[in-house]
C-alpha cells in the first residue's frame, strides 16, 4: 500500500478560486506600480549563497533554505579519516551547498543592479512579484513559501521616492477597501539611540531586539537587551520610547530633546518632518499615517526611513513593509548606490480580504456557458458557436461526451456555470439555441448574438 501523499510543512496548494483571488490582488498592485512608472523584472528562484549570506543578520541567515550541491559531495569524508561530525559545520556547509532559495526580493535586486547597471538609466524603478522562501516556523499568516510584491528605486536619494511609496500603499489598499495604518520610523533615530546610551557598537543588538516588540512584548525586549550586554541604565534611558503620544508634533518635540544633539538624530528628524508634512498636505485616500518610534525592521541593510503597514480591522501582523538602503549594492562590488523600496505581503493581504469578505463576487470568473453535447452531429455546431462567443469575451466550454442530460446539467451545477445552451437538430435548423439560466430556471430561445447580450447583461 502506497503512502498517503502530503506537502511540505509551510507550503500550500491553491485551487481555482484561490488562484483567481490571488491574481486579483497581484493585478491591482501591478497596476498601481506601473502607474507610478515602475517596470517589471524577474530573478532566479535561487541564488549563490555568497549573494544571500550576511545581508539579513544572523537570524535571517539561519532561515535561508540551502540547496544541496550536485554529485557525491560527501566522498572526501568517506575517503579520509575525518568524519563529518568532527568537521567544522561551516566547512561542511561549503562542501555540500553553494546555493540557496532567495529569502527576499531586495538582495537579488541589488545583485541584479550591479550586474545590469549598463542596461538602464538612473533612477531605475523596478517592481517584482515572485515567491520567496524562509525556514521559519509556520503559523497563521506566516509560511515557508510565500509571494512578495516589491517595488524599488535605485539611484536617487530624494525623499520624493518615499512619498511615492506612502501613496502607493494608500492607493492599493484603498482599491481593496481596507483600512490600514502606515507606520514610519527612521533608522537614523535608532543610530542616535545607540549614541544616547553611549553604546554605538550596540545599534544592531538594539534594533534586532526592538524589532520583536510585537511578538515578545516590552519585558521580552528588555530581557533580550540585557542578554546582549545593554546596561540597566541604558534601558532606563530608552524607556520614553514605549510611552510616546500618538500625535506627530508631540513625538517630534520629545525626540528632538532626546536625540537632537546627535547628527544622525537631527538629520532623521528633518526627514521625518518633511515626509509627514508633505504627505498630510497631499492627502491620503484611506490609510492612516503614524510615526512609530519603536519600529525597527531588523534587516541590517536599512539605513533611512522604514515602513510597516498593518490592518486596522484584522490582527495579523504586518501586511507590507520596506525602507531605504543606501549602500546595499556596494557589497556586490558595485559603486555605492542609494535605494529605497517597499513590499506587499500577498498572502496576508489575501487572509485579510478573506476574513472581512471583501473579495468582489466577480473575482472568481468561472465558465459562463456550457454547451450540452447531444452527439457528433450537434457538437460541431456547438464548437462553432463556442468559438464565436469566446471571441466576444464569453467564457464557455462544450461538454466532452454525449452523456445523459442529467449528468451534464449536474456538471454545470457543481461547477457553478450560470448558463447552459441546448442545441438539438431543430434548434440548429433555426439557427438558435435553448438558453437556460441555471440560477432562475428561466429558459428561452436565442441566437448566438442574443445569447451573448443576455449573458453579458447578467454578468454585470
Amino acid at each position: 500500500m502506497s503512502a498517503k501523499p502530503f506537502i511540505p510543512k509551510g507550503t500550500r496548494d491553491f485551487g481555482p478560486v484561490e488562484i483567481q483571488r490571488r491574481h486579483f490582488i497581484m493585478e491591482h498592485i501591478r497596476s498601481v506600480f506601473e502607474s507610478y512608472g515602475f517596470q517589471p523584472i524577474e530573478t532566479p528562484s535561487f541564488e549563490n549563497l555568497t549573494t544571500l549570506l550576511g545581508k539579513y543578520g544572523d537570524e535571517g541567515d539561519r532561515l535561508i533554505f540551502k540547496i544541496l550541491n550536485n554529485g557525491d559531495y560527501l566522498s572526501r569524508f568517506r575517503d579520509s579519516d575525518e568524519s563529518v561530525t568532527d568537521t567544522d559545520l561551516h566547512k561542511v556547509t561549503e562542501e555540500i551547498s553553494k546555493r540557496g532559495l532567495r529569502y527576499d526580493l531586495t538582495v537579488p535586486f541589488a545583485r541584479y543592479v550591479v550586474m545590469h547597471q549598463s542596461e538602464f538609466s538612473l533612477p531605475f524603478k523596478r517592481y517584482q512579484i515572485q515567491p520567496v522562501w524562509r525556514a521559519d516556523r509556520p503559523q497563521k499568516g506566516r509560511y515557508q513559501e510565500f509571494y512578495q510584491c516589491d517595488a524599488d528605486v535605485v539611484g536617487s536619494k530624494s525623499l520624493l521616492q518615499e512619498l511615492d511609496f506612502i501613496h502607493i500603499y494608500d492607493e492599493v489598499f484603498d482599491r481593496f477597501g481596507l483600512e490600514v495604518e502606515i507606520r514610519i520610523n527612521h533608522r537614523g533615530l535608532l543610530t542616535a539611540l545607540s549614541e544616547l546610551i553611549e553604546s554605538p557598537d550596540k545599534v544592531v543588538d538594539l534594533t534586532v531586539a526592538l524589532d520583536k516588540l510585537d511578538k515578545i512584548g516590552l519585558d521580552g525586549v528588555e530581557n533580550e537587551w540585557r542578554e546582549r550586554g545593554i546596561s540597566e541604565e541604558a534601558i532606563q534611558r530608552l524607556a520614553p520610547l514605549f510611552d510616546m503620544p500618538r500625535e506627530f508634533a508631540a513625538q517630534f518635540d520629545i525626540l528632538e530633546t532626546m536625540l537632537g544633539t546627535y547628527s544622525s538624530g537631527r538629520e532623521a528628524l528633518k526627514e521625518m518632518r518633511f515626509l509627514f508634512d508633505t504627505a498630510v498636505n497631499l492627502g491620503l485616500r484611506r490609510a492612516t499615517l503614524r510615526w512609530d518610534v519603536t519600529l525597527a525592521r531588523g534587516l541590517n541593510y536599512y539605513t533611512g526611513p522604514i515602513f510597516e503597514v498593518v490592518s486596522k480591522e484584522v490582527e495579523l501582523g504586518s501586511i507590507g513593509g520596506g525602507g531605504r538602503y543606501d549602500d546595499l549594492t556596494s557589497v556586490f562590488g558595485g559603486k555605492e548606490m542609494p535605494g529605497v523600496g517597499i513590499s506587499f505581503g500577498l498572502d496576508r493581504i489575501y487572509l485579510v480580504l478573506e476574513e472581512l469578505d471583501r473579495f468582489p463576487d466577480t473575482v472568481a470568473h468561472n465558465t459562463d456557458l456550457l454547451f450540452v453535447n447531444f452527439g457528433d452531429d450537434e457538437v460541431v455546431q456547438c464548437l462553432r458557436w463556442a468559438q464565436e462567443m469566446r471571441a466576444q469575451g464569453i467564457h464557455c466550454e462544450v461538454y466532452p461526451e454525449s452523456a445523459k442530460m442529467k449528468k451534464q446539467m449536474s456538471y454545470a451545477d457543481r461547477k457553478g456555470i450560470p448558463f447552459v445552451a441546448v442545441l438539438g437538430s431543430r434548434e440548429i435548423e433555426r439557427g438558435r439555441m435553448a438558453l437556460k439560466d441555471m440560477r432562475t430556471g428561466e429558459q428561452s430561445e436565442a441566437t448566438p448574438a442574443e445569447a451573448i447580450a443576455r449573458i453579458q447583461e447578467k454578468m454585470i
